[in-house]
C-alpha cells in the first residue's frame, strides 16, 4: 500500500528545505534506515533515512527544489506495486483577474515617515515594496522584514510573476554554468546579507607567536598520550574568550527590527570550517566552561562532522562570537566578513618565521597577523582596537590565558 513520506521538523525555527541530491530513483528498493535524500536548510545539511524497507514509488520534488516541513518528499511502496496518479498542479483554463489589493497606510512615526530599519529598507529596495503603502506589524507600527516579503506576495505581485520563465542559457565555448544551490546558496545569502547590513571595519594587529609555538610543542607528547590532535584553534579560543570577558559587547548581536544591541551572557564560539561544498560555521557551545583538552576534542568533532556531512544543528547553530582560519595556507592576512548577525570576527593567519627587532637587538621569532572585522555600528574603533590587544597579550603571553585574574 502507498505511504506518503513528508519532510519531518528537522530542528527548531526550520520550516522548509532545499533537495540538494537524491541517493535514490523510482522504482528503487531501500532497506529502513538507508540514506534516500540530503536536504540543505539555512542551519545545517542532513542525510534522511528511510523509514521503512520497500520500493521507491515517486519522487515528489526535485533537486534544488525547496520543500515545507509536512509536505510530501516521497512515495514509497511494495514490490510491484503501482505508482498512484501524481497530485494536479495544472490550473483553470482562465483564472479570473486578481483581486484589487488595497493596503491600509503604516501608523508614521513622530515626524511622518515610515518607521523601518536599513535592513528592512534594503529589502524593500531588492523586492521592489512601497514602504509607504505597507502596514507594519512591529512596535509603534514599525514595519518589519516579515511585513515586506508579505507585501511582495500581494495578489498583484504573484499575478505579475506567473509567467513563462526565461529559457536555459547553454554554456558556450570555454565556459561552465554551476547552479546557485545548497550550500554555495546559503553562503550567497548569508554573506550578502552581512555585507550590506554591518557596518564593516578591520583591524590589523601583529602577534609574536614565539612562547605559543613552544607551548603546542611542549604538550604536543601530552595531546598524542590523551588521543587530541592539538592545533593552535584551542589556543585562540582561550585568548578569544579571555578578551570577551573584558570586552563582553564583543559577545554580542544586533536585532535590527527592534533596534537592539542583544549582549550574550554565555559564549558559543563559531569556528568557520571548510568543506567540499563550501564554507560552514561550527560552534563549540558553553567554550568557557571546557578544557584546552576538551576544546580540542569538540573541534576535531565537529571538523570531522562537518566534512562527512554529519553536522547537527546544534552543531552549527548559536554562536556569539566567530573565528576564522585558513591554517597554513592562512596568508598575510585577510579582511573576514562577520557572521551576521554578530557584530565582530577574528581571522587568524599563517605563522611564520620573521626577522623582528628585540631589545634593539634583531632576532628570528614566529610571527602571525591577526586582522578583526567589526560591525562599526555597534563597536566603536578603540573599542575593537582595545580587544585585538587584549587577545594579542594573552596569546604572546600564553600562561595568562589559564589564570583566572577575576
Amino acid at each position: 500500500m502507498a505511504r506518503e513520506f513528508k519532510l519531518p521538523d528537522i530542528g527548531e525555527g526550520v520550516h522548509e528545505g532545499e533537495v540538494v541530491k537524491w541517493f535514490v530513483k523510482e522504482g528503487d528498493a531501500v532497506k529502513e534506515n538507508d540514506p534516500i535524500v540530503e536536504v540543505m536548510t539555512d542551519k545545517v545539511t542532513v542525510q534522511i533515512p528511510s523509514p521503512v524497507t520497500g520500493k521507491i514509488l515517486q519522487l515528489r520534488a526535485k533537486e534544488g527544489e525547496v520543500v515545507k516541513v509536512g509536505n510530501t518528499l516521497v512515495v514509497f511502496g511494495e514490490a510491484g506495486e503501482i505508482a498512484p496518479p501524481r497530485p494536479e498542479t495544472t490550473r483553470p483554463a482562465s483564472a479570473p483577474p486578481p483581486p484589487v489589493m488595497t493596503v491600509a497606510p503604516p501608523a508614521p512615526g513622530p515626524s511622518g515617515e515610515v518607521l523601518a530599519a536599513p535592513a528592512v529598507r534594503r529589502l524593500a529596495k531588492e523586492l521592489n515594496v512601497n514602504l509607504a503603502a505597507v502596514r507594519g506589524s512591529g512596535p509603534q507600527g514599525r514595519l518589519t522584514e516579515d511585513d515586506v516579503r508579505k507585501a511582495a506576495q500581494g495578489p498583484s505581485r504573484v499575478a505579475a510573476a506567473v509567467a513563462v520563465p526565461a529559457a536555459p542559457i547553454a554554456p558556450t565555448a570555454g565556459e561552465q554554468r554551476i547552479p546557485i544551490h545548497g550550500l554555495r546558496k546559503r553562503i550567497f545569502e548569508k554573506m550578502a546579507k552581512s555585507n550590506a547590513t554591518a557596518a564593516h571595519f578591520t583591524y590589523v594587529e601583529e602577534v609574536d607567536m614565539t612562547q605559543l609555538v613552544h607551548l603546542r610543542d611542549h604538550l604536543k607528547p601530552t595531546a598524542e598520550r590523551k588521543g587530541v590532535k592539538l592545533t593552535f584553534l584551542p589556543f585562540f579560543v582561550k585568548a578569544v574568550l579571555a578578551a570577551l570577558v573584558e570586552f563582553p559587547t564583543l559577545n554580542s548581536s544586533v536585532d535590527d527590527e527592534r533596534g537592539e544591541i542583544v549582549v550574550k551572557r554565555y559564549y558559543n564560539i563559531g569556528i568557520a570550517t571548510a568543506t567540499d561544498e563550501g564554507l560552514t560555521v561550527t560552534v563549540v557551545h558553553e567554550a568557557d566552561k571546557k578544557s584546552l583538552w576538551d576544546l580540542a576534542k569538540e573541534i576535531d568533532r565537529l571538523a570531522a562532522a562537518a566534512r562527512d556531512k554529519k553536522l547537527s544543528l546544534q552543531d552549527v547553530q548559536g554562536s556569539t562570537f566567530t573565528i576564522t582560519s585558513l591554517g597554513k595556507e592562512g596568508g598575510i592576512l585577510a579582511t573576514p566578513i562577520i557572521n551576521w548577525p554578530e557584530v565582530a570576527i577574528l581571522g587568524v593567519h599563517r605563522i611564520e618565521k620573521r626577522p623582528v627587532v628585540r631589545d634593539d637587538q634583531i632576532a628570528i621569532r614566529e610571527m602571525m597577523y591577526l586582522s578583526c572585522s567589526f560591525d562599526h555600528r555597534v563597536i566603536d574603533g578603540h573599542v575593537g582596537a582595545a580587544f585585538v590587544q587584549s587577545v594579542r597579550n594573552y596569546l604572546e603571553h600564553p600562561a595568562t590565558i589559564f589564570v583566572d585574574t577575576g
